[in-house]
């Protein structure tokens, strides 16, 4: 019995002993997990209240962008180079009064208040395709700087020039142009308009699908930058094509002795060219009383710079053309043309005028050239036309 009752009492005090190990290991491990719930409890706190910060920061952030937004045309500065810069696409939704009106808009201080490089505008009057296209390609090759291009197509025409063409996307919003009437010289008076929206444009030069140049753009842009005068024949004609085709209803705007005859084909200065897109008084004159058999186009521009700007005028084409043949229309050369007989013919022309100087140099332009002139033109550019 006693050792039962010893052995009891051994066991009751192991219980005991268990116990007092139990407890005592449950005290510091609830005391660790509620250290671990307050850590968590914190950080989940300071997180709240980071996420709350970045969250408001990035609201701020967003508005105050949006706002600058809103408000940013009230504030934005206009600088010179806006004004100056050339429309970097020739379309526009302008009709010809809009266009005409915004360029004839003339700076009334001479002086450039920026380095000004002038530029030749090459406009191309043409019904369609440039056949003759990577001639002129050549010739513009390395003078990327002083010229631009404008072309004034049927509007029914899609040009397909390659990206690498400098042709590509230069074509100006155009309406039908027809032979002989106004609205062959509508066209040129927006070739003219849309050249002037350049500032650096102070040259314009007209030229057709079927021109081509008779020299270098070294010796072209020199010839006209450095001439007094534009180049436009304005010729008092006697005989039935010349006043034989005033109309008497023209005046008093327009006088015989103002009538004056000349090349469709032309160069003009920047002032010249205002004068012509801004004209007003002698259209409406012309459109009415100048019909086939007077040809507007011959009559029109010579007659109106004669009595504005008569001073100004060299009285001749810059481009060769062969009247030889009779007709309504100059002849035209093809493939078996081109030869040393042909340029030599147009080298020997004879002496004009420059800067008050006699010269042999009188032509910079020829036409009319059909597209089976080409190959042979590219063959002999060097020979033939300098370049």
């Amino acid at each position: 019995m006693k050792s039962r009752v010893g052995s009891q009492g051994s066991l009751e005090e192991g219980k005991d002993t268990v116990n007092k190990v139990v407890i005592n290991q449950c005290k510091p491990l609830s005391l660790r997990l509620l250290q671990f719930l307050l850590l968590f409890l914190g950080l989940a706190i300071v997180f709240s209240f980071v996420s709350m910060y970045m969250v408001r920061y990035s609201v701020v952030q967003n508005v105050i962008p949006m706002v600058q937004s809103r408000f940013q045309p009230c504030f934005q500065q206009l600088s010179l180079e806006s004004w100056i810069r050339p429309p970097s696409n020739l379309l526009h939704s302008m009709n010809d009064s809009q266009l005409f009106w915004r360029a004839s808009i003339v700076p009334q201080i001479k002086q450039y208040p920026f380095n000004r490089t002038r530029k030749i505008a090459f406009m191309f009057l043409t019904r369609g395709p440039l056949p003759l296209a990577p001639l002129w390609e050549r010739f513009f090759k390395g003078n990327e700087k002083l010229y631009s291009i404008y072309v004034h197509s049927l509007p029914s025409y899609n040009p397909d020039f390659p990206h690498s063409s400098i042709f590509h996307d230069r074509q100006i919003p155009s309406q039908v142009a027809e032979w002989g009437r106004m609205t062959m010289c509508d066209a040129e008076r927006r070739l003219l308009a849309n050249a002037l929206l350049d500032i650096s444009n102070e040259y314009f030069v007209l030229l057709s699908e079927a021109c081509i140049p008779l020299h270098n753009f070294k010796a072209v842009y020199h010839y006209i930058s450095k001439s007094r005068y534009s180049f436009m024949g304005a010729v008092d004609e006697p005989g039935p094509y010349g006043r034989g085709r005033y109309n008497p209803n023209m005046t008093p705007e327009v006088n015989i002795t103002d009538w004056r005859k000349g090349s469709q084909w032309f160069e003009v200065n920047r002032k010249l060219a205002v004068d012509i897109v801004k004209d007003e008084k002698y259209h409406p004159k012309f459109e009415q009383f100048c019909r086939p058999a007077c040809y507007v186009d011959e009559h029109y521009f010579p007659t109106m710079l004669t009595i504005e700007s008569p001073g100004l005028l060299a009285n001749r084409s810059l481009t060769w053309v062969d009247w030889s043949r009779g007709g309504a229309h100059p002849a035209t050369f093809g493939k078996a043309d081109i030869n040393d007989q042909f340029f030599k013919r147009i080298s020997d022309s004879p002496t004009c005028v420059y800067n008050n100087q006699p010269t042999s140099l009188c032509f910079l332009f020829a036409r009319k050239f059909a597209p089976s002139a080409l190959g042979p033109l590219l063959e002999h550019s060097t020979k033939y036309l300098g370049f």
